[in-house]
């Protein structure tokens, strides 16, 4: 039967989540503060890789089902969906491979293709979103599908009621207050953009001596970080930590040596222990929770997105 829902949060999560729903068949309207293009998934460097996001039993079939989504995006140009080969170094010995489980084109890396200090790497082909194509792309389809936008501040669960069968909190660090859950914290990141002269592998150095480091090429850009600050709340770039970011990548891949700035961001990754993506007991409606995907919000997002709309039939 269909329902009326009310998705509280615009980011990544809320629009696939609101964007499922919709297309089977509910009435949906999104409620939040700020749209997409201004929430950390704006931020995102966005390969599909789970970075910080927990443990859940259910992990595994979230990533597979969103990355075979992606994979079919991919073929719509206007949606800003590539899939590039690129590769995951490891610096220690034994380190966690489960994520290849999700990926059906990896192998391993050549000594030759390692950077000094590494043991080993993963080479793979997966998703790299450009969220400036993306979100917006997502939203259009949302709208395409019946689904309603409202621009406001939600302070509790009972504010986004309304007439609604159905509340589901996706509001990223918001998410705790209206649930009154003290297990979530932020994970501050900060990225660079440089030109991108035609570069299309990605690379990811998460054990990095110097930081968590990544570089991925967008279409128009290149992504550069990053950071990992565990409880900082901080908003700004900082530019010592930006001139830290780019010796690290260079060294990477010196190849970004001199390029451009086009741009600088920092986000606040929505981190947690656990994902939570169950039933909410307690409220004058059913409510469904969807948050704490720390780094991996983009990478989980169409797997949550469908969990959350199977969640929600059995209303």
């Amino acid at each position: 039967m269909s329902k009326r829902v009310n998705v509280v949060g615009a980011g990544i999560v809320g629009l696939s989540i609101a964007h499922d729903l919709a297309l089977r068949g509910h009435a949906v309207t999104v409620i939040a503060d700020q749209r997409a293009e201004e929430s950390v998934s704006s931020v995102a460097a966005a390969v599909w890789f789970p970075y910080r996001s927990g443990t859940s039993p259910s992990l595994m079939g979230w990533l597979l089902a969103a990355r075979e989504r992606f994979e079919q995006l991919s073929t719509d140009r206007a949606a800003g969906v590539d899939l590039r080969d690129g590769l995951v170094v490891e610096r220690h010995v034994g380190e966690d491979r489960s994520w290849t489980d999700a990926v059906p084109h990896h192998h391993e890396a050549a000594a030759d293709e390692l950077p000094d200090g590494a043991v080993a790497g993963v080479r793979a082909t997966v998703p790299v979103i450009s969220m400036p194509h993306y979100l917006p792309w997502l939203e259009k389809r949302c709208a395409g599908l019946g689904v309603t936008f409202v621009e406001r501040k939600v302070t509790s669960v009972e504010d986004a009621t309304g007439d609604a069968d159905l509340v589901v909190v996706a509001a990223g660090m918001g998410s705790g207050a209206l649930l009154d859950d003290d297990s979530m914290y932020p994970v501050q990141g900060q990225i660079v953009r440089l030109a991108n002269p035609g570069i299309t592998e990605w690379i990811t150095d998460t054990e990095n001596p110097g930081g968590l480091t990544y570089i991925v090429p967008r279409r128009e850009d290149i992504v550069c970080g990053g950071v990992a600050q565990v409880g900082s709340w901080a908003t700004e770039p900082v530019a010592e930590i930006e001139q830290e970011i780019l010796r690290r990548v260079v060294s990477l891949m010196p190849a970004l040596a001199g390029l451009p700035v086009l741009s600088r961001a920092t986000g606040l990754r929505p981190a947690r222990d656990s994902i939570r993506l169950e039933h909410v007991a307690g409220f004058p409606v059913p409510v469904i929770a969807c948050y704490g995907h720390g780094g991996a919000g983009v990478t989980l997002s169409w797997g949550c997105a469908e969990a959350v709309a199977d969640l929600a039939d059995q209303v």
